[in-house]
């Protein structure tokens, strides 16, 4: 009998190679999902063996399981950016603030970190936008292991221009959202956690685990303001947080 965790692999590495989605594999445990997204990075050569640069955390609660992925460097884009000459099953938008951290971060150091004393490893932040996709063909209908494997459903990330960090409302922070011809979407105060600093102690741990050393310059974007509302092909998409900044991308 195949074991789960190297068909799902092989599915993902054909699908991403082949541009086809596959049929779902089903996984045992999140440890499971967490070893295929090590096999496919292996798979496709994304890292060349060392710590990757850019990773997304997030959780529907502050009390709920944390979710975490590493994301392939050919996929994160400084904005504006054109998506045009990418492939897509679907195009989900997550509009979001990414954190960089300014000092090596190892496991010793991540134990013991609370929501607020990590935001003393945080150099800079800035908005970004997920474009959320999945290379299963049941998209955002799969199993949650499985979206779990294909890096949270991952599709590219863009990044908008870098600020100093500083501690600041986010409970009355706005954000603005604009696809294709569609009115402006204005959230406020939105982000799951109530403040996305506060995801770093999971995902550290996560990363770290195991003697892991994380580099400064790390970047995670750290989960959606704004839902998943959906674009299409030929879509240009505007993400402003005002006093902050903004991203967008052409689709």
């Amino acid at each position: 009998m195949t074991n789960p965790i190297d068909a799902a692999v092989a599915a993902l590495v054909n699908a991403r190679r082949g541009g086809q989605s596959a049929a779902d594999v089903p996984l045992p445990d999140a440890a499971s999902a967490y070893a295929v997204q090590d096999g496919v990075a292996s798979a496709l050569g994304w890292f060349g063996g060392v710590m990757p640069q850019y990773w997304k955390s997030g959780g529907p609660s502050p009390t709920a399981v944390q979710t975490h992925a590493p994301l392939p460097p050919a996929g994160v884009w400084v904005s504006p950016a054109d998506a045009r000459g990418w492939t897509f099953q679907f195009r989900g938008i997550e509009a979001e603030i990414a954190l960089r951290l300014k000092r090596e971060v190892d496991e010793t150091l991540a134990a013991g970190l609370d929501g607020e004393a990590v935001g003393a490893l945080v150099d800079a932040m800035c908005v970004s936008i997920e474009i959320v996709d999945s290379r299963w063909a049941a998209g955002t209908s799969a199993a949650p292991l499985a979206k779990l494997a294909d890096l949270q459903s991952h599709g590219a990330l863009v990044l908008g221009a870098w600020l100093p960090y500083a501690p600041r409302d986010w409970a009355a922070q706005r954000c603005l959202v604009t696809i294709g011809r569609a009115p402006v979407a204005e959230h406020r105060g939105t982000h799951s956690f109530g403040n996305p600093v506060h995801v770093l102690p999971q995902w550290l741990r996560h990363v770290t685990r195991g003697g892991r050393r994380l580099p400064a310059g790390t970047v995670v974007t750290t989960g959606t303001w704004c839902g998943l509302p959906m674009a299409a092909a030929g879509d240009r998409v505007l993400v402003d947080f005002p006093d902050i900044g903004r991203a967008e991308v052409q689709l």
